[in-house]
């Protein structure tokens, strides 16, 4: 049996962020002042690639109101990731960047 290290949704962003920066990405925080469940980062990758990241605490799932926002996002053809590892990150840029 593994256990998981539980690793804060604040380290794992920073990561994301870091990460972006070194592909040439920008990573765009998503303030839902307006829209209840908006994913945390909208991802503008080269290529003119863009897609979504929903950041979580290792274990934590999204609430039903991002669920929601993540269909109707994956509805226009965007993809929408959940990551709560740091290990996600690179699969994430790997999946869109290739």
């Amino acid at each position: 049996m593994t256990t998981r290290v539980s690793t804060s949704e604040k380290l794992i962003e920073a990561a994301l962020n870091s990460r972006c920066r070194k592909v040439g990405a920008w990573s765009i925080k998503l303030v839902p002042r307006f829209i209840k469940g908006l994913p945390d980062r909208m991802i503008l990758a080269p290529g003119g690639r863009v897609f979504f990241v929903e950041v979580k605490t290792t274990g934590k799932k999204p609430t039903p109101a991002q669920l929601l926002v993540h269909r109707k996002l994956r509805g226009l053809g965007f993809n929408v990731y959940v990551i709560d590892t740091l290990i996600a990150i690179n699969n994430i840029l790997e999946s869109e960047l290739c």
